[in-house]
């Protein structure tokens, strides 16, 4: 009893803070509204959000009925599946390879001190170079198309995901290494059974961030080095002057990326039930 009392109470709590939530974006949109309904600005320039959500509709819709002089024409459309799945496809397998890389390397440089000092002196070089930087190598290096952009996604994964593995290797407790000690445990069961748990919670922020980059970085490259998906189609968009569809795919970009947060968060509180930093 007490248990389903308190799930209640954690229920009622979380849509308690959604709607917190939504107050603020609500304000936003009733300004937003009531500023392009008075003819304050113009709707080239900045257009209601009735519009831009007419757009966003005509443009995720597979097909769209439309007037065309005395006769009803259908237009096949559907972009925005097609271009939030070819982005999301650039995000995961980029940030699969940067993340995939930097694990082992941050753990390794995390743990021995040898190969930090071989390593660190590279990686801060490199380290304050923004991805974006890496365009016109990247055109050179693989061409158009999809890998020049996983490339510059895997580069803006990468380092989140290093620092924070070496943080969390270098900053275990030294509590925790003391007991293993005297409790006779070798370097291979410190590692699996002390260090790496203790720095779970490091490597899972490094995570995070490190997919939120690459949703920045996807944007971005796919403006420049590939023919479809969002940021494209944004570029696309601005080509024409069409400022509602810019802005439904930057709402699109937020969506995706407030999803792909809170899918995270998820994940995190779901690995760290353990951690006493999630006690309420």
């Amino acid at each position: 009893m007490s248990s389903k009392s308190n799930k209640a109470r954690l229920t009622s709590r979380r849509w308690q803070e959604f709607g917190v939530g939504l107050v603020v974006p609500a304000a936003v949109i009733a300004l937003w509204q009531f500023v392009t309904s008075m003819g304050w600005v113009n709707p080239q320039v900045l257009p209601s959000p009735l519009a831009v959500v007419e757009k966003w509709i005509a443009y995720l819709l597979p097909m769209q009925p439309y007037a065309g002089g005395s006769r009803l024409a259908w237009l096949v459309s559907g972009e925005l599946i097609i271009d939030s799945l070819g982005s999301m496809y650039r995000v995961l397998v980029g940030f699969a390879i940067g993340a995939g890389l930097a694990l082992p390397m941050g753990l390794a440089m995390g743990a021995s001190a040898r190969v930090y000092a071989w390593f660190n002196p590279l990686f801060q070089l490199l380290r304050p170079i923004p991805p974006i930087a890496y365009i016109p190598l990247s055109i050179l290096w693989f061409g158009l198309g999809n890998p020049p952009a996983v490339f510059l996604i895997a580069l803006g994964a990468f380092f989140p995901v290093l620092m924070n593995t070496i943080a969390g290797v270098r900053q275990v407790d030294s509590i925790y290494l003391r007991a293993a000690r005297n409790l006779g445990a070798n370097q291979r069961t410190m590692f699996l059974r002390v260090i790496l748990p203790a720095a779970v919670p490091y490597i899972l922020a490094g995570v995070r961030i490190g997919i939120g980059t690459a949703f920045i970085v996807v944007i971005v490259s796919e403006m420049i080095a590939v023919n479809n998906g969002l940021g494209f189609r944004i570029l696309e968009a601005r080509e024409y002057f069409w400022s509602d569809k810019i802005i439904a795919g930057m709402i699109t970009i937020g969506l995706w990326g407030l999803a792909i947060d809170v899918g995270m968060n998820r994940l995190n509180n779901h690995l760290l039930r353990w951690h006493r930093g999630l006690e309420s």
